[in-house]
């Protein structure tokens, strides 16, 4: 497949996640202003952070006047999550220069994270163009997330209470992580972990996420011990070296 047939392919595949994308972005724009940022500020912190989670504790901390040290570990520990997505995708992105790879890490997000892992997992690099999958659904994100972000800040306002679009925050992460659930030790790790977050949630500065998180890891390790197999990156590791022939042209500009 050729590199703009692979991007339309990760934009298409983004398409669904984009339902719940659109709300939520209106959403936080809508508190980016409730909370006394301005216009600037608002889009400024969109563009910059791009992870909805992060910007909505930062957002209501902010509301609450928060000490600027406590939004910022509070935002970094509610983003502790993606260098486990990061160790998780690199061996795919490893072909990649520094610059590609800068770029793939700016857009990372959940949706992005979840739809090319299921898509690596499925088919061969000679399929499936790993970059341009990559960031032809996460540039759709992107693109979607800010321009959410600005019709919230400007419009969302007017928008009234009765139509409670947060419910769509739940139902995004909740349609990101089922197709993920392919075994007993995913299973188990999304059990306890959303289990743990619940009782947690309690915690002060989101703490509670981070102990679900590591809870629901180290569950679904020790099922995976107890089977016989430690998840490892060795399959991909393989499928890696089988392709010492493949070269993209356009990973190597």
């Amino acid at each position: 497949m050729t590199a703009q047939k692979d991007a339309l392919a990760g934009a298409r595949a983004m398409i669904p996640i984009l339902l719940g994308t659109v709300p939520w972005a209106l959403i936080t724009g809508v508190a980016a202003v409730n909370a006394g940022l301005s216009p600037i500020q608002a889009v400024a912190m969109s563009a910059i952070l791009f992870s909805g989670t992060a910007q909505l504790v930062a957002i209501d901390l902010i509301g609450r006047t928060a000490p600027v040290a406590v939004i910022v570990v509070t935002a970094i520990v509610v983003l502790l999550r993606y260098p486990m997505y990061s160790a998780s995708i690199a061996p795919y992105f490893r072909r990649f220069n520094p610059l590609w790879k800068g770029i793939c890490a700016y857009v990372l997000s959940d949706a992005g994270y979840a739809i090319s892992l299921s898509e690596y997992r499925a088919t061969s690099s000679q399929e499936r163009d790993r970059k341009w999958f990559y960031l032809g659904g996460s540039a759709t994100l992107w693109a979607t997330w800010q321009v959410g972000t600005v019709v919230g800040v400007v419009v969302g306002a007017q928008i009234p209470d009765s139509l409670s679009l947060e419910f769509v925050i739940p139902l995004t992460f909740m349609a990101l992580l089922f197709p993920l659930l392919e075994d007993q030790p995913t299973e188990l790790t999304a059990i306890v972990a959303g289990s743990i977050g619940v009782v947690t949630g309690v915690i002060p500065f989101n703490l509670g996420l981070v102990i679900a998180a590591l809870a629901g890891i180290a569950a679904g390790t020790l099922v995976e011990h107890r089977r016989g197999v430690f998840p490892t990156t060795s399959e991909r590791e393989a499928e890696l070296a089988s392709e010492t022939d493949y070269v993209n042209e356009e990973e190597t500009a």
